[in-house]
């Protein structure tokens, strides 16, 4: 039986004092939203949560009762595949939303999610969205350009995966991470162990461990540990470049 972390486990603070100051960017769902979400005289505001790294706050099978907005920390999202095994099904950042394909179609999160880093996130509970949604026709067709956008995206990302070989999904993945993260002192910044970046590519460990190796004889990459750094990003977008690398972010 699976049970949802109630936020009584976790650490949370008073809407009431809360601000969105993420990005201050009038292309976020949520902060170009801000005056109808964190309305103070709603009852059902949002809850600021404090996850601890490693600590998960959507268990997949739970109940849908709200989502979740990243305001700081990393994210990673998951589901689980043939035989158990984990398929991760992206990395989330701040001002990214989690837990939105199962809010108003489903019972059940379909996808688990864990902090990779120490994260605050901003919990929107399955009532005030609803209320937030039916009072608000300006927020409400902005979600479902926001929801367009995403099953567009998932779409595609199907479709290049289905064409890949394992070493051009290993290479799609480092880019990625790359492209969503950003460099931190000559590496990526969010340091992966091999196995999640098979689960994300969709193949081993061991299959990992062999491209990356290929590609540091061939001086693509370099690595000290967890951490992954790209000698040359062009080089490893031409090597994909049929499979519109670009499209997922």
């Amino acid at each position: 039986m699976h049970l949802m972390p109630t936020l009584n486990s976790l650490e949370t603070k008073s809407s009431l004092d809360v601000v969105c100051d993420v990005c201050k960017s009038a292309s976020c769902l949520i902060h170009n939203n801000y005056e109808v979400l964190f309305n103070v005289k709603s009852t059902q505001v949002s809850t600021v949560i404090k996850c601890k790294k490693g600590q998960q706050f959507i268990i997949e099978g739970a109940p849908v009762n709200g989502l979740f907005f990243i305001k700081t920390g990393t994210v990673k999202v998951f589901r689980t595949g043939i035989n158990g095994r984990e398929q991760i099904v992206r990395f989330a950042k701040p001002c990214e939303i989690i837990g939105h394909r199962g809010f108003g179609t489903q019972e059940y999160y379909s996808i688990g999610a864990i902090a990779l880093q120490n994260t605050e996130l901003h919990y929107f509970s399955k009532e005030h969205m609803q209320d937030v949604l039916m009072h608000n026709p300006k927020f409400a067709y902005e979600m479902m350009l926001f929801y367009a956008n995403e099953l567009n995206r998932s779409e595609n990302k199907v479709k290049s995966i289905s064409q890949m070989t394992v070493r051009e999904r290993v290479i799609d993945t480092l880019l990625y991470i790359h492209r969503k993260f950003g460099d931190l002192r000559g590496f990526i910044n969010l340091p992966l162990s091999r196995k999640e970046y098979a689960d994300y590519a969709g193949t081993t460990e061991e299959q990992v461990i062999r491209v990356f190796s290929a590609l540091k004889k061939e001086r693509l990459i370099s690595a000290k540990g967890k951490k992954i750094g790209i000698n040359d990003v062009n080089l490893l977008k031409k090597e994909i470049s049929e499979h519109n690398y670009f499209l997922d972010s």
